[in-house]
């Protein structure tokens, strides 16, 4: 089964699958190894313009939406 995710408001519309390229990216450009990212959980805020991730149970951080 293919599915897509998409959350529109305020005239954007965001993709799940590019909310999490853009979260893989962080990771990696953080000196860490793909492979090494086993799971990743991303809350998205709207409101406040923000997605908040969390890397492997316990590294947290946010990036803005565009």
């Amino acid at each position: 089964m293919k599915s897509t995710f998409y959350l529109e408001f305020y005239g954007k519309q965001l993709d799940q699958a590019e909310l999490v390229k853009v979260a893989k990216a962080i990771w990696t450009k953080s000196g860490k190894k793909a492979s090494e990212l086993t799971s990743l959980k991303l809350y998205v805020k709207p409101e406040e313009n923000m997605v908040y991730y969390v890397f492997n149970e316990d590294e947290t951080g946010s990036f803005p939406i565009d």
